[in-house]
């Protein structure tokens, strides 16, 4: 009995994996139109495609890091860029970009944002986590940490420093000091308190692991077209991931972080 129920079971999975094998197979076959494909070739990545008014099929595409909405005449011969609006002055690319584009993008930020090389601020079990990339120069990285206590130490925010090196010559390695530190959490929250008073010291040598989780988290930050610190990234009350560049203006913070 149990072995014939494993069979079956074997044998739904294998049903499940091929019916999806073949969907996907049907999807890359779909030919794109000559117009699309003429953008494609100019480096527009075409994420998928949607419903469009006035006889236009919509594609949504990501073309240097930014979502792209295109629209095929009628004709298949011609397309257009844009966002598209209607009679009430709605914009109509908004949703499909966000769902096509933009979702799919910042949950694969989120993914890699998890697994960089970063030093916690605050509890583990708090229930909201914000990242940050952060240089141990930057006074603005500063002034959020001061901004962010009191969700801190309430234990409802913990704060994740993706430490890189970007302002100063010696950024790297002061961030290579705080990554080294028999205790990260403690060196940054020192050096944070501290403030412009800081005494934390760069290291005369960066050590090869130290510098490979550096260059990671920097190649990080270039791949997600960052280029300032602090670059802020936080989940809304519906779970999108969220970007503020610099530290926020109060009616952003209280957005960002929630109820004190």
């Amino acid at each position: 009995m149990k072995a014939q129920f494993t069979r079956r079971l074997n044998l739904s999975i294998l049903a499940a994996a091929s019916l999806l094998a073949l969907q996907s197979t049907l999807l890359h076959a779909e030919e794109l139109p000559d117009p699309i494909k003429a953008l494609e070739a100019k480096g527009a990545t075409i994420k998928g495609s949607f419903d469009a008014p006035g006889g236009l099929k919509g594609y949504a595409a990501e073309y240097q890091k930014q979502g792209m909405a295109l629209y095929l005449t009628p004709d298949g011969k011609h397309v257009l860029a844009g966002n598209l609006f209607d009679e009430k002055g709605e914009d109509l690319s908004e949703a499909p970009l966000q769902k096509l584009v933009y979702e799919p993008m910042t949950k694969a930020m989120w993914s890699q944002m998890e697994t960089s090389t970063w030093i916690a601020d605050g509890a583990k079990s708090a229930p909201k986590v914000i990242y940050l990339f952060s240089d141990a120069n930057c006074p603005y990285c500063n002034m959020f940490w001061e901004q962010a206590r009191p969700w801190v130490k309430s234990g409802k925010v913990q704060l994740r420093h993706i430490m890189v090196g970007v302002i100063r010559e010696d950024s790297a390695a002061k961030a290579a000091a705080l990554l080294s530190d028999a205790n990260p959490e403690v060196a940054l929250q020192k050096h944070e308190q501290a403030g412009k008073s800081s005494t934390l010291k760069a290291l005369d040598k960066i050590p090869k692991d130290i510098q490979a989780k550096l260059d990671a988290n920097m190649k990080l930050m270039e791949d997600m077209g960052l280029s300032a610190t602090p670059s802020i990234f936080y989940k809304d009350e519906n779970g999108n991931v969220q970007q503020q560049q610099g530290a926020p203006r109060p009616e952003v913070l209280a957005k960002m972080m929630g109820p004190k």
